[in-house]
């Protein structure tokens, strides 16, 4: 009888710590503004609504030098992302990254990219829900003394009050156990994507 109220304690207590984690992290999702930085490079993670008219508006007010495209389609070209107009900066301060498939290869590739051009600071630009998975990833795939400026993208698909949403709710449940998975993984192995953890993969830059 006692092993029994101690494994439903234990399960009390876990399910209690979860749901701290997850309403900490809802927050802290829901915590991120948009800011008038600005930074060496833009970096927009390519693939959420958004992102990419976000991305070319900061980089026509010239909040940052390049402009970085992570994960768009091999079919995607330069000019079809980015076309200067008549005092816009130029299109050859924008890259295109067309290797990376997932959040994690974004981070490595990226981190090719961004090291490739010497850039010490960035403002990341994804959607409002990715962007604590991505700023971790990005975070222990560059060197240290590379600042990161989260700028998320709000999206329809997810609404502040994410407990009345149905859709919302199973969104940021699953960005939450994505998260987890990573925090956990870097707390076990530190520096583990940085140059030299892993091999540098040529992603390429598309004209």
């Amino acid at each position: 009888m006692n092993i029994i109220k101690t494994f439903i304690t234990l399960v009390v207590i876990g399910l209690l710590a979860v749901t701290a984690l997850f309403i900490d992290f809802t927050y802290k999702t829901f915590s991120y503004r948009q800011s008038s930085r600005k930074a060496d490079a833009i970096v927009v993670l390519a693939g959420g609504k958004g992102r990419v008219d976000e991305g070319i508006r900061l980089f026509r007010e010239l909040r940052a030098e390049y402009l970085f495209f992570v994960g768009v389609d091999p079919s995607v070209r330069k000019s079809d992302l980015y076309r200067p107009r008549p005092g816009d900066p130029s299109s050859d301060k924008v890259v295109l990254e067309s290797a990376s498939r997932n959040t994690l290869e974004n981070a490595i590739f990226g981190r090719d990219v961004i090291l490739k051009h010497k850039i010490r600071s960035i403002i990341l630009i994804t959607s409002r829900y990715h962007l604590k998975r991505s700023s971790i990833l990005f975070r222990n795939s560059l060197p240290n003394d590379v600042l990161i400026y989260p700028h998320p993208v709000d999206t329809k698909n997810l609404k502040e009050s994410w407990w009345k949403h149905g859709d919302s709710f199973d969104l940021l449940f699953r960005e939450f156990y994505k998260y987890c998975m990573f925090r956990l993984f870097f707390t076990l192995a530190p520096g583990e994507l940085r140059e030299g953890g892993v091999p540098a993969i040529s992603g390429g830059d598309r004209p």
